[in-house]
C-alpha cells in the first residue's frame, strides 16, 4: 500500500475530522488524490532548499560574516514547512510557502553586497516590510487593491505566470541558456542532463496525453530515477552537480537554531543609522511594493486555474491567504530565511487534482521532514522537476482565450503583463507594467472613470518602484 492509500484508509476511518477541516467531499477530492498533489508541489518547490543557502551565503558582509549554509537550510524548510501548514489550515487552498527567489538575491546582492548592510540589518529590512504588509492586510487595504484589478488583468497575471513558469522550467532543464550575441539560445542539446529532461518530458507529455493520474508527479519519480542511472553509468556522478546521486547519508541534525551558529531571530534595525532615514524608508517600500504585488499574481493566477475564482474574479477568504502571506515575509526575516512567499509552484500540485488546504499542509510536512531528511531532498535534479513546470505553464495558458483581444484597452496592457513577467524574470514586474499602461491608455482615451481609484494608486506606486528600484 501506497503514503497516499495508506493516509487514505486512515481518513476513512475518521472522516468527520476530515470534513469538516477541508471539505473534501464539497471540493471534489479525495485524501489520496491531495497527498499526491502535495507530493508533486514539494518536488517542484525543493530545488529552493539548497537554492536558497547557496544565494544568501553568496555574499559577506562588512563585519565577514556570511550566512552558514545549513543553518540556512534548516531555517529555509523550517519557514516553509510552518507557514504551508499554516496556510492550509486557515485558508483550505493548496498554496504553499517558501522562502521568495528573486527577494532573496536581492537581500543578498543590494542590501548586503551593495548597500553593506550587516545580515541582521538586511533582514531586519525584510521583517519591517512584512510587518508593514501585515498592517496593509489587517485593514483590508491589501484585498481592496486586488479586487479593483480589471478582469482582463487579472486573466493576464495568471498566463503570464504560466510563461514565467514554462520559462523556468526550460532554463532550469539547460535546454534554454544565455547567449553570447543573443539573450537566449539553445542550450548545449547533447549534454546528458538535457537528453535526461528531454526524455522525461516526452515521457511527462505522453501521461498526460494517456490521462494518467498523477502525471506531473510520476514525470518527475522517473526522470529522476533516470537520471541516476545515466549518472552512474556515463556522468561519472557528476554530471547534475549534487543531484542524482544516492545519498552516502540519510539523516542530517538541523543548524542554526540555538548555539554558536544560531541566525534565527538575529535582527538589528541599526540599517536607519547605516543607511539615512530617507534612503531606509526608500529601500523598505520598494522592497514592500515587490512582496506586495508578487502574491496577489501567483494567488490570483492560480486560484483561475483551479476554478477557486469567483463569477467576479475574486477569491473567497483571500484576507486569510493575505495574512498567512505578510506573516510569512515578516517570519522569513526574523529567522533570517529572506521573505517567505506563496510558490507559483503551487500550481503543480493543483494540476495534479489538489483543490484543499490538505495538500499545502502535506507540502509542510514534507519540508519539516527535510530539516532531518534533506540529503533525500537533493537527489531529485532539476531536470526532473522542469518537465513539470512546463507543463503547468501549459495549463495556465487556457485563461488567454477569455482576454478580449479585439478590445486594445484591455488587450495591451493583458499583452505587456503577460510578455514583462517571463521576460524579465519577476512577476512583480509585469503587474506593474500591466498596470501602469491599463491606466495610462484609459486616461489618454478619456475614461478616467474607468479606473479604479486604488488602480489610480498602484500605477503611482509603480511608477516611484521602477524609477528608484532597491
Amino acid at each position: 500500500m501506497g503514503l497516499a492509500e495508506a493516509v487514505q484508509a486512515a481518513a476513512l476511518a475518521q472522516p468527520s475530522w476530515l470534513e469538516r477541516v477541508f471539505q473534501l467531499r464539497e471540493r471534489g477530492t479525495t485524501v489520496a488524490t491531495e497527498v499526491r498533489a502535495g507530493l508533486a508541489t514539494f518536488m517542484v518547490m525543493s530545488y529552493i532548499i539548497f537554492v536558497n543557502p547557496s544565494i544568501l551565503g553568496a555574499v559577506a558582509d562588512p563585519t565577514g560574516a556570511k550566512l552558514p549554509f545549513p543553518a540556512v537550510l534548516t531555517v529555509t524548510c523550517l519557514t516553509a514547512g510552518v507557514l504551508s501548514i499554516l496556510m492550509g489550515l486557515a485558508s483550505n487552498y493548496p498554496f504553499a510557502l517558501a522562502p521568495g527567489m528573486g527577494l532573496n538575491a536581492v537581500v543578498t546582492f543590494q542590501l548586503v553586497g551593495g548597500l553593506r548592510l550587516t545580515w541582521p540589518q538586511a533582514m531586519s529590512v525584510i521583517l519591517l516590510e512584512g510587518l508593514v504588509i501585515l498592517l496593509l492586510v489587517l485593514t483590508r487595504f491589501r484585498e481592496a487593491v486586488m479586487d479593483a484589478i480589471p478582469m482582463s488583468l487579472k486573466r493576464a497575471i495568471g498566463v503570464g505566470i504560466g510563461l514565467f513558469i514554462a520559462f523556468i522550467g526550460f532554463v532550469n532543464s539547460g535546454f534554454v541558456a544565455k547567449g553570447e550575441a543573443t539573450a537566449v539560445t539553445l542550450g548545449r542539446l547533447h549534454a546528458l542532463p538535457v537528453l535526461v529532461f528531454v526524455v522525461g518530458f516526452l515521457l511527462t507529455g505522453w501521461m498526460l496525453a494517456r490521462r494518467v493520474r498523477g502525471a506531473l508527479l510520476y514525470g518527475i519519480l522517473l526522470t529522476t530515477v533516470i537520471a541516476i542511472v545515466v549518472n552512474a553509468l556515463w556522468g561519472g556522478g557528476k554530471a547534475f552537480g549534487p543531484s542524482a546521486v544516492l545519498p552516502e547519508r540519510w539523516l542530517g541534525a538541523p543548524a542554526g537554531l540555538w548555539g554558536d551558529g544560531r541566525i534565527f531571530g538575529r535582527v538589528d534595525f541599526g540599517f536607519f543609522a547605516t543607511l539615512g532615514v530617507t534612503a531606509a524608508l526608500l529601500v523598505t517600500f520598494s522592497i514592500m511594493l515587490a512582496d506586495f504585488f508578487d502574491t496577489m499574481g501567483t494567488v490570483v493566477g492560480i486560484g483561475g486555474e483551479a476554478g477557486f475564482l469567483d463569477e467576479r474574479g475574486k477569491l473567497p477568504r483571500i484576507r486569510q491567504v493575505l495574512l498567512v502571506d505578510s506573516l510569512g515575509a515578516a517570519l522569513g526575516g526574523f529567522a533570517n530565511s529572506s521573505s517567505n512567499t506563496t510558490y507559483i509552484e503551487s500550481a503543480a500540485g493543483v494540476a495534479e487534482g489538489g483543490r484543499t488546504g490538505l495538500t499545502a499542509v502535506v507540502v509542510g510536512v514534507l519540508f519539516l521532514l527535510a530539516m532531518f531528511l534533506n540529503p533525500i531532498a537533493g537527489v531529485i535534479p532539476k531536470e526532473a522537476t522542469a518537465p513539470a513546470l512546463i507543463l503547468v505553464g501549459l495549463f495556465m495558458m487556457t485563461v488567454a482565450r477569455d482576454i478580449p483581444w479585439g478590445d486594445y484597452e484591455e488587450a495591451v496592457p493583458a499583452f505587456v503583463t503577460m510578455l514583462v513577467m517571463p521576460f524579465t524574470w519577476n512577476i512583480t514586474n509585469g503587474i506593474g507594467a500591466g498596470f501602469i499602461t491599463y491606466t495610462a491608455l484609459k486616461l489618454l482615451a478619456g475614461k478616467a472613470r474607468d479606473v479604479h481609484p486604488l488602480m489610480l494608486v498602484a500605477a503611482a506606486a509603480f511608477v516611484v518602484y521602477f524609477l528608484f528600484p532597491a
